[in-house]
């Protein structure tokens, strides 16, 4: 479940991140956090894109079935963790999940 989370969430980056721009990933203590530079989250997605099949209108014509935050989200709870999804600073989308040590 955690290697499928992790690979997720470095799908996410690849697929709305712009092509040649970095992608950060930072992994200590228990959490894992990856920063794309594309465009970030409309405010009004934010409270929904762990939800199963949920996909923002911006996503809507992208590959993908609008599981693989979903599976995310269940992998950090299955480990007694979170998941968490924001703006960040600057630009882009940071998906953070993280696992109880």
């Amino acid at each position: 479940r955690l290697h499928r989370a992790v690979a997720n969430l470095l799908d996410n980056a690849v697929k709305y991140g712009p092509p040649g721009e970095p992608i950060e990933v930072r992994v200590a203590g228990g959490e894992v956090s990856v920063r794309d530079h594309g465009p970030g989250f409309d405010p009004a997605d934010l409270p929904h894109v762990f939800d199963r099949f949920y996909r923002a209108d911006s996503a809507r014509g992208l590959p993908g079935s609008g599981l693989g935050l979903a599976i995310v989200r269940h992998a950090a709870e299955a480990h007694g963790g979170v998941a968490r999804a924001e703006n960040a600073p600057g630009g882009g989308a940071r998906l953070t999940f993280s696992v109880s040590s």
